[in-house]
């Protein structure tokens, strides 16, 4: 069980859902929504021992669009403090933490 977080690199749970939209940000432009999914997975995968692919392209995209991360956390808390850019997809009030 050790060996798991002795150094090597993990795989992430979220992986194989979390390629596919890091890849249509790759190939997008900045929209509030995308701000938001970028900020989102800069912040699952920050510190994460592995997944260096998902958080090269993360950085990839944040430099695309010319930005730093501290820069896309203001932008983000600003679009949050609105609110709406994640509407339900069931219950009414229901936040999504995925």
């Amino acid at each position: 069980m050790t060996e798991a977080t002795g150094g090597k690199d993990q795989q992430h749970p979220l992986y194989n859902r979390d390629r596919p939209l890091i890849d249509i940000l790759l190939a997008q432009q900045v929209t509030d929504y995308n701000l938001a999914e970028l900020a989102r997975l800069q912040m699952r995968y920050q510190g994460f021992p592995g997944a260096r692919d998902i958080k090269k392209d993360l950085d990839k995209v944040l430099q695309q669009w010319g930005l730093t991360e501290a820069e896309l956390f203001e932008k983000t808390r600003k679009i949050h403090d609105l609110g709406g850019i994640y509407k339900s997809r069931g219950k009414k009030d229901e936040q999504d933490w995925n």
